[in-house]
């Protein structure tokens, strides 16, 4: 697949977004988006899917079976999880029997099998999160375009999400994806493609997170391709920094204890963000007790960087 010259703007006299996009994406490929909120990211990967067309510049070379799991995932669907699926199933081509068979395969292996006949309305975000990446895997895609698609999920199923990314590499598929954790398939990459000023750069794959020989993975903060380093003593995974995360969960209080005894700035007049301050060694567990309460993760950040 490639992208030659490749732009998006918004409406004929709108903001270009992105410029000059040249990427060549082969077969067997898994391909890191990195750089800040606002780049254009979203709309890289929009374009990579085929949900959004360019406004200059061609697209080719794209495989019939293309998944797409997006930044926020509509969940007010007139659907039960499981026939949501085979909905999906159906409409990339598969036959009923293994439509359903592939839904409930996916429920499982996602920990959300309890849930296959709940309506989609019904739904935490963190279930519906992985109803969302259950669907992109049904029909054995040979593109698939993942925008942030762990942000919700529990340990397990972030752990499920890694393995069933590198079982579809292996099997020959284009996978390109953008997520706020640095670590997140740390060293993995063969590519990563950097977004800023509306232009896209290939950066080199070994100084991504854990690349290189006996590398270990970073702690959130740690800087990715497009990142600004954090200062040694300051940054997140040094020893006493801070993480802190903004949050949002409507009128439900917080759960309690919280991982790591956060500091909480609750939110002014006009805001229902919340933001807590952790001891970067506490931060995933922090993650983790936010999200099994279903409370929506907005952005973490370290010395004032969003990562």
């Amino acid at each position: 697949m490639r992208l030659e010259r490749v732009g998006r703007r918004h409406g004929l006299r709108g903001p270009w977004v992105l410029r000059e996009v040249g990427l060549d994406l082969p077969a067997a490929t898994l391909v890191r988006v990195v750089g800040t909120n606002g780049t254009g990211k979203s709309t890289l990967l929009r374009l990579v899917a085929g949900v959004d067309a360019p406004s200059e510049g061609r697209v080719t070379g794209r495989p019939g079976r293309t998944a797409y799991v997006p930044e926020r995932f509509p969940v007010a669907l007139p659907f039960t999880a499981a026939d949501y699926l085979v909905h999906l199933g159906r409409i990339q081509g598969l036959g009923r029997a293994a439509a359903r068979a592939g839904a409930g395969e996916w429920l499982e292996r996602f920990g959300a099998a309890e849930h296959a006949g709940t309506d989609m309305a019904e739904l935490s975000k963190g279930t519906s999160q992985k109803i969302a990446v259950a669907q992109a895997f049904l029909a054995d895609p040979a593109l698939l375009v993942l925008d942030e698609a762990w942000t919700g999920l529990d340990t397990r199923a972030r752990a499920e999400l890694d393995t069933a990314v590198r079982e579809r590499r292996a099997a020959g598929a284009t996978i390109v994806f953008v997520d706020h954790d640095p670590r997140r398939l740390a060293g993995a990459s063969d590519a990563v493609y950097a977004v800023a000023s509306g232009r896209v750069r290939q950066a080199d794959p070994a100084a991504e997170p854990g690349a290189g020989p006996g590398a270990e993975s970073p702690a959130y903060g740690t800087a990715a391709p497009g990142h600004r380093a954090a200062t040694p003593g300051s940054g997140a995974g040094a020893p006493g920094s801070l993480v802190r995360i903004a949050v949002s969960g409507g009128p439900r209080p917080l759960p309690a204890p919280l991982p790591g005894d956060p500091a909480i700035a609750a939110p002014g007049p006009g805001d229902t963000t919340t933001v807590l301050t952790v001891d970067a060694a506490h931060s995933d567990a922090l993650l983790g007790a936010l999200l099994a309460a279903s409370w929506h993760i907005h952005h973490l950040t370290t010395e004032g960087v969003r990562v």
